[in-house]
């Protein structure tokens, strides 16, 4: 079914302005305005999708930036999740202040399950300041939380983060979290934005890997994605395979092998077509589950039933009850 084809339902309840709670300052806060055009964003949360046939796991969400002026706790977040057949998420950290937010989610939310790094533009500051190895450390201390179950994201950033002097040091925290998640048995997440060539090698460069390397809001192309068949590395896609303009996204989708195939939101960003710059949740990422089946001419319930199963190969089991 066509993303455009769902039916209008009204916004959950919990993303509404008049259900906020008393809202931190310290909370991170999306920018209100789009990231290439400059203008205002609509910062009004859409409407619930059509339920899934089948339950569904969002493989990616940072649950602790709020957007606009709505801020949710994790457990409304998944509440609203839950109404559309979603029923759970790997909340995910990217720096020492949203890693301990995590591990509070998790005491929280028995539906969230964790995933915790230092993000590779956050890795370059950090060594400025000298900071990086200590904030590594505390990264692996915080992960043995038994409801972490992942390392990420991690990887590398050429888009935000120019310079090979500062590539180099993205390469050397990248490599600290594989070898973080070898030691702990967890799966990785990466962030590859403009670096594919390097992510790759870097990943074939290592002694050792995870069992299970996911690319997370995959941006490669169908040819990358023979790269991640052959290795057995698992494809997440966010909202940007439903954006009209983006065929490339969509091809990789078709030649990526069913047994790798992840499904996530990147909330609050990513939000997929026909709400392409507005709020991004959970409850939201049964739209790219409907453009993924339709993308590879596959049942919604067929497709969404392989991906759960997929998801829970890579992080165990999620109670669906």
């Amino acid at each position: 079914m066509s993303t455009t084809e769902q039916p209008q339902h009204q916004t959950p309840e919990q993303y509404l302005p008049k259900a906020q709670q008393s809202v931190n300052s310290g909370d991170q806060v999306r920018s209100t305005t789009e990231e290439y055009s400059g203008r205002k964003r609509k910062l009004v949360y859409p409407p619930v999708p059509e339920r899934s046939p089948v339950p569904v796991i969002d493989n990616h969400a940072h649950l602790d930036f709020r957007d606009g002026l709505v801020q949710v706790t994790p457990t409304e977040a998944m509440d609203a999740a839950a109404s559309v057949n979603v029923v759970g998420a790997i909340q995910v950290a990217t720096d020492l202040e949203s890693a301990r937010y995590t591990l509070d989610a998790l005491e929280q939310e028995p539906r969230l399950r964790g995933a915790l790094a230092i993000h590779p533009n956050d890795t370059v500051h950090l060594a400025e300041r000298n900071e990086l190895d200590e904030a590594i450390g505390t990264i692996r201390q915080l992960a043995e939380h038994p409801r972490v179950v992942c390392i990420g994201e991690t990887g590398l950033d050429y888009y935000r983060t120019e310079g090979e002097e500062n590539w180099e040091i993205q390469k050397y925290a990248f490599k600290r979290h594989i070898e973080m998640a070898v030691e702990l048995g967890l799966a990785l997440q990466i962030h590859d934005r403009e670096a594919h060539d390097d992510v790759v090698a870097t990943l074939l460069s290592m002694d050792k890997l995870p069992e299970h390397v996911v690319f997370h809001s995959y941006s490669g192309d169908a040819e990358m994605a023979k790269i991640l068949n052959e290795h057995g590395w698992y494809a997440s896609f966010s909202g940007v395979v439903t954006f009209k303009n983006n065929n490339a996204s969509r091809a990789a989708a078709q030649q990526m092998r069913q047994e790798l195939l992840l499904v996530e939101t990147d909330s609050p960003f990513l939000t997929p077509h026909p709400y392409r710059g507005r709020p991004n949740a959970p409850y939201l990422v049964p739209h790219t589950l409907y453009q993924l089946a339709e993308t590879r001419s596959q049942t919604v319930e067929d497709l969404g039933s392989v991906i759960f199963d997929n998801t829970q190969r890579v992080y165990g089991k999620f109670h669906t009850d």
